[in-house]
This record gives structure tokens, C-alpha cells and sequence, in this order.
């Protein structure tokens, strides 16, 4: 059986951190109190006052879950997610519409606001005492965020929190997809050059914001950037016309505009705070991390650089899944790691190099496959590889790529200084980016 408090939430590297919330009487079937006894529901802050007890339960035990109450107690799946139903309450506010997506730290469902009578999509965390930990945290960034970000453009916005029979569930505004979802859904057709900028441009904006707050997102990536709007249109795709015969049949789609939000801040650190070893989705982790030699505020600026090149090819950078072959990809793109970085590298990191005319990488020595040999051969220099993907702008985009994906996280440049290159801030090519 539940009860009706929980303890104050320790939070020791942040301060005034969110508590948590009580535990609600609606999350276990309540035994039957006596007859006339009002029973209240509540919804995060909100309440609702029903008639009284035996008109609920009576609903309840014989007639169904009523309309606008919770569905009967359910355990967890093993993996600690919650198992729902469409068209079933959580809690009484919120009715499920869809699942939108799924992820380590628990799943996204579209629901309706009955309340304010809108759509929401709402975060429900894992059970699991991490990920609960983890999404306080969240939280907490989500509020210093809002109350910096008046105007509510650059990162999605919290609506509500809860918890929900042993669940953080956090409410943000439904957006549109994100651009990784875009890019799958077009077969991962790249988008036009001045579409990237805009993009860009936004990204870089928010990053500057966040890192003005000494936070740290370490998790940026196109599956963490959210098209504001679903809207498409379709437009002919003069890449595959040029050579194809059956022209009429080959279009893509591009979105009606370019407005963004960054999304995920699950693992977003403070810079005062102390730092995990290693942070950042794979294909999108600096060098610095993979050598062990920490990290700040550059690693985001890398994270930046990888996914400008994705959006003007389509595909990632670094496809792979181990860090000898991730090395070895940036240094056939980027040319070889500064040796002030090899010999610093920590011990984790010492079995990537070998000794010879000073420490070099141990590739193609070390591959594990012929594939990935292959895999790293294939890959063009970061010059060759953004000119067979831009028309124009193609010489501005490089050397910016260039000061986004440097080594040395010392040299790498801010989003501030980013947002200043010739890339951006070419009068004549700022003209924006809007389909009709």
C-alpha cells in the first residue's frame, strides 16, 4: 500500500532542487471507506472533488473505470516501464492518445489535457531509483530554463510534474518530430544548404543559452532537436532527377519551417558539478571524452559539428560502435590526433596507441574485422565529404566544421564565436527559410 507522503528529495551538488510529490489515493484500489465520505483525485498540484466515496468505488469495482479516473493498479513491466493502455486516463487530466517514443530512461506518450483541453506529451520515467534520480535532475534544469528562457523558443517547455504509482511523469508541450525522425522518414535525404544554416544557427543559440546558464546538454544529437511543427511539404528532388528517367516520381519532403527546440536534458550537468567519465550518444562524443582527459563545455561545440554534417549528407559522421574504429574514422577525416593528446591519454584509453616513431593509433593493426577496416576506408576527408553534399555556401561550412570539430577542446570554438562566422552572418545570404 502506498502512503500519503514522500521524504524530501537529497539533492547534493544543486540547490533548491523540486521536491518530489505525494503519492496519490487514486494510484491502489482503496478499500471501501464509509458510506459518504468524499473522496478527492488528485493531479500533480490540481484536484477534483467528486460526490462522495460510494459513487467512485461502486464505478469502480462494478461498472468500469469511470471516464475521467485513473485505470486499475497494473505492476511494471520487468524492465521497470509502465504499462498503459490508448484511451485510458493517466490520472484523471491527462487521456492517452499515443505512444511516441521509447528510451532508455522510460517512454513518451501523447495524451490529451482535458484541463486545458490541448495535446501534451508526457514523459513517464522507469521506475527504476536511477532513472527517478535522473529525472529530478531533469526537472530541475526544465525550471531554470523556463525562468531564463522568457520567450520560451529555445528549449521545450514544462507544463507539469508528477508522480504516478512510483513514476516521474514530466508534461512538456507536443512538438513536432525531431530531425533525426524527419531524416529517417525521408530515406535520410539531406536538407538543402540554407535549411542547415537555419538550423544551425538555432542550434547554436540555444547551446549559447544553456551554456550561459553553466549547464552542459552532453547529449545533443538530431534525435534531441524537435521540429516546432509537423508540418511538410513535398518538393521535387533535383539530386535524383538529374539522372533518373521516371523524374515525375521522385520528390522529398521538407519542412514548412525551420523553428526548433532542444529536447532531453536527462543528462544535462551543471559546470560546478562533477562530471561522469563518459557522456555524449556515441556517434557524437568528442575525442576528449574517448581519451579520458575530461570534458566541458567544448564537447557540446563537438556534438554541434557532427550533426551540421549529418543534416547536409543525411548520415552520420562517425557510424560506429567502438572506440579504436571511432578513432581511427576521425583521424581518416580530421587527420591524426595531436600527440599532446595521445600522451595524455588515461589508462583506459592506452591500448588504442602503439609505440613506434612517437604513439600513433594502433590501426588498422587493431581492427577487430575487415569490415571495419573497410568501414574507415571508405570515409572521405572532411573537405571532400561537405563539397559532394553543398552547391554553395560549401567554403564557409568547412572552415566552420573545422573550428567545431577541432582535437584540442581548448581550440574549438564557442557557440558564441560559432554563431559569428561568415556562415551565419553573410547579409545576402540570411534570407531565412519558410516553405508556403
Amino acid at each position: 500500500m502506498e502512503t500519503q507522503w514522500m521524504a524530501e528529495f537529497p539533492h547534493a551538488a544543486t540547490d533548491k532542487r523540486p521536491r518530489k510529490r505525494p503519492r496519490f489515493t487514486w494510484d491502489v484500489p482503496p478499500p471501501i471507506p464509509p458510506a459518504m465520505v468524499p473522496v478527492t483525485l488528485y493531479c500533480g498540484k490540481e484536484a477534483a472533488h467528486v460526490a462522495g466515496a460510494n459513487q467512485l468505488l461502486q464505478s469502480f469495482y462494478h461498472g468500469g473505470v469511470p471516464r475521467y479516473a485513473s485505470p486499475p493498479w497494473r505492476g511494471d513491466n520487468k524492465d521497470g516501464h509502465y504499462i498503459f493502455s490508448i484511451g485510458e486516463n493517466l490520472t484523471p487530466r491527462y487521456r492517452i492518445l499515443s505512444k511516441m517514443g521509447e528510451g532508455t530512461f522510460g517512454q513518451v506518450l501523447e495524451c490529451w489535457d482535458l484541463e486545458n483541453q490541448e495535446p501534451v506529451a508526457i514523459k513517464i520515467v522507469r521506475s527504476l531509483q536511477k532513472y527517478r534520480d535522473a529525472a529530478m535532475i531533469e526537472i530541475d534544469v526544465l525550471q531554470r530554463l523556463a525562468k531564463a528562457d522568457r520567450s520560451g523558443t529555445r528549449c521545450v517547455q514544462i507544463r507539469n510534474w508528477f508522480d504516478y504509482r512510483n513514476h516521474i511523469c514530466i508534461v512538456f508541450e507536443k512538438l513536432g518530430p525531431s530531425l533525426y525522425d524527419f531524416l529517417r522518414k525521408n530515406s535520410y535525404r539531406s536538407f538543402p544548404i540554407d535549411l542547415v544554416r537555419e538550423l544551425g544557427r538555432q542550434l547554436l543559440e540555444s547551446v549559447a543559452f544553456m551554456h550561459e546558464l553553466q549547464l552542459i546538454h552532453t547529449d545533443l544529437k538530431p534525435e534531441n532537436i524537435l521540429l516546432v511543427s509537423s508540418e511538410y511539404v513535398k518538393v521535387p528532388d533535383y539530386k535524383v532527377l538529374s539522372w533518373s528517367t521516371k523524374s515525375g516520381l521522385f520528390f522529398k519532403n521538407l519542412p514548412k519551417t525551420s523553428a526548433i527546440k532542444l529536447i532531453d536534458f536527462g543528462s544535462t550537468t551543471f559546470e560546478h558539478q562533477d562530471h561522469s567519465y563518459v557522456v555524449s550518444t556515441r556517434h557524437y562524443r568528442a575525442p576528449e571524452v574517448i581519451l579520458g582527459l575530461g570534458w566541458n563545455y567544448p564537447c557540446d561545440m563537438w556534438s554541434v559539428g557532427c550533426i551540421l554534417v549529418e543534416l547536409c549528407s543525411g548520415e552520420a559522421l562517425f557510424q560506429t560502435h567502438e572506440n579504436l574504429e571511432h578513432l581511427a574514422m576521425m583521424e581518416r577525416v580530421l587527420g591524426p590526433l595531436p600527440q599532446h593528446m595521445v600522451i595524455r591519454a588515461d589508462r583506459h584509453a592506452e591500448k588504442y596507441f602503439r609505440q613506434g616513431r612517437g604513439v600513433r593509433l594502433d590501426w588498422p593493426e587493431g581492427a577487430t574485422s575487415r569490415e571495419s577496416i573497410r568501414a574507415v576506408w571508405k570515409l572521405a576527408r572532411l573537405q571532400n565529404l561537405v563539397m559532394q553534399h553543398v552547391d554553395h555556401s560549401a567554403g564557409d561550412l568547412i572552415d566552420l566544421l573545422q573550428g567545431l570539430l577541432r582535437y584540442d577542446p581548448t581550440e574549438r570554438l564557442k557557440a558564441q564565436e560559432a554563431l559569428r562566422h561568415p556562415f551565419f552572418t553573410r547579409g545576402w545570404r540570411r534570407c531565412g527559410y519558410s516553405l508556403n
